[in-house]
């Protein structure tokens, strides 16, 4: 038996959509679920053609068991390993974290819908690679791209990335779980940074526990026009070229399973935007007005920490997680196009997709906020080597969330809000070199404007 478990981690997607004479309502997603985590040997950090100084060479031996007796300490990442489960020998060979292909499919399903949407369906594509000196993460879509790519030094990196995000169908914001057509509008970005920045090992020393602090000039486009259903009373900035300084920190201390969850250390990270739109003026929603001077320039913070411990006279099987994210704004007022966006998907695992801000059961990017705090608790058992349970809480607050109404015209309006979600999770090995997950989420408030609902979620995963 062969069980290859790729990373279960990391989404970047877009939804498009478009309204047929029937009123069909179709979707395309792109949602990127990781392959193993980026990083480099204690070694490799100061000399990339030099060997890893760490490298384990213990297997982990299972016990006898077929499942109702003892389980010996949990298989970690990338390591061999071989148990014997209802009367069959099971061996999984070590694997290479760095260099991976993964391609994921699977749904959401909302119950009531939300913003629109009863179901979304998403499919993922994922490619990363390491050679003597060049490193590159990839994620190739047909309207969302993103490309990195580094050149070492030694313990300095040159750095390029491109992203574009240019779905070319109305985006619309959502009110009580529905879709607010007065404020749609098509618009997009697309941007080019250049930087530098140094990277250090870290403890435990895997592939990717690693300290980085990198700084970028980023330059790009800003575009945005009106469709047939915005409301005559909405007025959209103008296209314009946009550029800035980004400040990225992160360290990786985390130790990952089989599954390539965490299960124990810490990460944490943050991150400095300071950004200039060169061509701007007055936009307004109604009767709320974003001035000109208020939102041409703009500074955004944030950062998180993220912690996998034991917990107290329990076996290691049972492990406790804590995700905390937060952001400010305190220079210039964010508007629709520059806010912080949270958004659904899979609980960040994977080391370059630990700063995005995760919410159960939301749309894809789809809540945005200028200040906010996002906290989850998170109990996880392993019920078998490659099947974990996962338990969670996510408490948020967010400040200066956009509240579109349509009485007397369209109005919009920013408010603070809070809010609190439950889910339950199961994440699996499968046949073929391939994953599971399956989550259920219960928003009590927060995605429909104080109105609960549900969703859930299905994604298979594939290594190549």
């Amino acid at each position: 038996m062969k069980i290859f478990i790729p990373t279960n981690s990391w989404i970047w997607t877009f939804c498009a959509n478009c309204k047929s004479g029937l009123g069909v309502y179709l979707i395309a997603a792109l949602a990127i679920i990781c392959g193993s985590s980026l990083g480099i040997t204690a070694a490799a950090a100061a000399d990339a053609d030099a060997k890893p100084d760490f490298v384990r060479q213990d297997v982990q031996e299972g016990g006898e068991s077929t499942g109702g007796g003892a389980i010996q300490t949990p298989p970690l990442a990338g390591e061999a390993y071989k148990t014997a489960l209802f009367g069959r020998t099971i061996e999984i060979p070590a694997r290479n974290r760095e260099n991976v292909c993964s391609l994921t499919l699977g749904g959401n399903y909302y119950a009531p819908e939300l913003g629109g949407d009863l179901a979304v369906p998403i499919a993922a594509f994922y490619y990363r690679h390491r050679w003597d000196k060049w490193w590159t993460r990839d994620i190739i879509g047909l309207f969302v791209n993103e490309m990195d790519v580094a050149r070492s030094f030694g313990r300095f990196q040159l750095l390029g990335h491109f992203e574009n995000n240019t779905v070319p169908f109305a985006d619309a914001e959502v009110l009580n779980g529905k879709e607010v057509k007065a404020s749609s509008v098509i618009w997009g970005t697309v941007s080019g940074w250049l930087g530098a920045g140094i990277r250090l090992p870290v403890a435990p020393f895997e592939a990717d526990n690693d300290l980085r602090v990198q700084l970028f000039y980023h330059a790009g486009y800003f575009y945005d026009m009106r469709t047939s259903d915005t409301d005559a009373n909405v007025r959209l900035p103008p296209d314009t070229f946009v550029h800035g300084l980004h400040l990225r920190i992160r360290k990786d201390g985390l130790r990952r399973n089989i599954m390539e969850l965490p299960h124990e250390g810490w990460a944490w990270g943050s991150d400095v935007e300071l950004v200039r739109r060169d061509n701007w003026s007055d936009s307004t929603f109604g009767r709320l007005v974003f001035t000109r001077d208020e939102t041409r320039d703009y500074l955004k913070l944030s950062g998180y920490v993220i912690g996998a411990m034991g917990i107290p006279w329990l076996s290691e099987q049972n492990r406790f997680i804590w995700y905390l994210h937060g952001g400010v704004s305190p220079w210039g007022k964010l508007d629709r196009f520059s806010s912080f966006r949270a958004g659904g998907g899979p609980f960040p695992n994977e080391t370059d997709d630990l700063y995005r801000l995760p919410y159960p059961g939301a749309l894809y990017n789809n809540f945005p906020v200028s200040d906010y705090v996002v906290s989850t608790i998170e109990y996880r058992r392993e019920l078998l080597f490659f099947l974990y349970l996962h338990l969670r809480g996510t408490f948020a607050w967010g400040a200066n969330r956009p509240d579109y109404t349509t009485d007397q015209g369209l109005k919009l309006r920013l408010n603070s809000t809070d809010g609190e979600a439950f889910s339950a999770g199961l994440t699996s090995g499968f046949i073929k070199d391939s994953q599971l997950y399956l989550e259920y989420a219960y928003d009590s408030k927060l995605l429909r404007n104080g109105s609960s609902g549900s969703s859930i979620m299905l994604l298979w995963s594939k290594s190549f």
